[in-house]
């Protein structure tokens, strides 16, 4: 219902009521991944236009703002456990869900978005009647199914196809039994590629990523609303009272992915070291000893220009952004890009690669390089180096592309209008002006 609010010039405009939104996180770290940056920022912003907010979680639980109400769906979450092998009890046999899961783990899979998509299905078959709409965070897990048939709207969004990451890892594995472990771990993706198939609403949020699932997943043009992310311009910001660091170089990357594109940036690293011995680099992840970045960097002579920083908070983060001369983004591909969006928005100039999304959000205010070319990248961090007035340009036009065109309030006003399109109360598509700023997006990405 509506209601009808009146002024003295006669009854005003309906205003539309406010929805019940439940959103769900199979996996929600506060500090690590988009994953969780997407749960805290989407719900605030939701919340801040008058709806009502639950997050369905399982572990690690993510950092809300005090008005959405969070709902813990604990599983086994062995990866934090010391003995995976020994964290199954008695009572774990008794549930297929938690058997499954150890399993799961024990067989070098990755099953936790399945057994999450168990639990919350059974959740919301008992109190799925409180919500107008279920929005998943990429589990993209067969409960989705179950929920949809239950008759509660079902949103998913998907940042972009893990068929991107488990391509990149098999062509980094370096024999045949490591390439077996990649694809066990990544077997959910079965599930994943079925069930966007058959679910009617999928949220992504670039351009490229929608090409990507389209391709990748096989899921048809119709059934995707591209909505760009937000970055949270009060949070991100520029910090004029800490000093900036010019031979500074900041990433953020979990440090052995081969999709983060590490390698590359220390290989730049490396070449710029003769002409700029004081050149560091701060990389906001943790090292894995005796992984593969940590034998390159015993091999290109690093340990002492590189240092490693994980489980900060957003305060932290933006310290080290102001600290930072230069930011670099060396992925080799990424669904939208929130690093190089959160340093545009502190006002540090960015070097981004050309993988996937990043274009989109750097445009023109930063500089683009091929990914996956480490002598393109020590090219433009030369540049930059030895020009500090196009450092100060670009600290400025990525802040104020930021504000214009990527704010989380945007992002949650296309979704609830989407959502009340999905809902039967509107049949609204996106204004002349997002139109134009979706266009303006995409221009000045095809330009960088």
């Amino acid at each position: 219902m509506t209601a009808l609010g009146h002024c003295a010039d006669g009854p005003s405009r309906a205003q539309p009521r406010p929805l019940k939104i439940c959103l769900l996180g199979y996996r929600s770290h506060p500090y690590c991944g988009g994953q969780g940056v997407y749960l805290h920022y989407l719900s605030k912003a939701l919340v801040e236009a008058g709806h009502s907010v639950d997050v369905i979680s399982g572990q690690p639980y993510p950092d809300l703002d005090p008005r959405v109400k969070l709902i813990k769906m604990p599983g086994l979450n062995l990866f934090e456990s010391e003995n995976p092998t020994r964290a199954l009890r008695f009572r774990h046999l008794l549930s297929w869900t938690d058997f499954f899961e150890w399993w799961g783990k024990l067989s070098g899979g990755f099953v936790e978005p399945y057994t999450f998509g168990r639990r919350a299905a059974r959740y919301l078959r008992q109190h799925g009647q409180h919500y107008d709409i279920v929005h998943d965070n990429q589990s993209l897990c067969y409960g989705l199914l179950d929920i949809e048939k239950s008759g509660i709207p079902v949103v998913a969004t998907i940042h972009h196809p893990i068929t991107r990451d488990r391509q990149l890892a098999l062509d980094a594995a370096p024999d045949w039994r490591f390439r077996l472990l990649v694809r066990r771990w990544h077997s959910f993706l079965r599930m994943q590629i079925k069930v966007a198939r058959r679910l009617r609403h999928i949220v992504t949020v670039s351009r490229q990523s929608e090409r990507d699932i389209v391709e990748q997943f096989g899921v048809a043009p119709e059934q995707i609303r591209l909505i760009y992310n937000g970055i949270d311009t009060g949070v991100f910001r520029p910090m004029p009272q800490i000093a900036r660091n010019p031979l500074r170089i900041m990433t953020t990357a979990s440090a052995d992915q081969p999709l983060k594109g590490l390698r590359f940036l220390l290989h730049a690293l490396a070449q710029l070291r003769p002409q700029y011995p004081q050149l560091e680099l701060l990389v906001v992840g943790s090292l894995q000893e005796g992984g593969a970045t940590e034998q390159l960097l015993n091999e290109l002579d690093l340990q002492s220009s590189v240092h490693f920083v994980s489980g900060i908070s957003n305060d932290e983060l933006v310290a080290h952004y102001a600290s930072a001369g230069v930011v670099v983004c060396p992925s080799l591909y990424e669904g939208f890009g929130l690093p190089a969006g959160e340093a545009m928005a502190c006002g540090v100039p960015v070097i981004s690669s050309d993988g996937g999304a990043l274009p989109e959000v750097v445009g023109d205010a930063g500089i683009v390089v091929p990914a996956g070319d480490s002598a393109a990248l020590a090219l433009a961090l030369g540049a930059l180096l030895a020009d500090p007035s196009q450092c100060a340009t670009l600290s400025a036009t990525g802040r104020a592309r930021i504000e214009q065109a990527f704010s989380w309030q945007l992002a949650a006003e296309r979704l609830v209008e989407y959502y009340r399109e999905i809902l039967g109360e509107t049949a609204e598509r996106p204004t002349t002006m997002e139109a134009q700023l979706e266009a303006q997006i995409d221009k000045s990405a095809e330009a960088a």
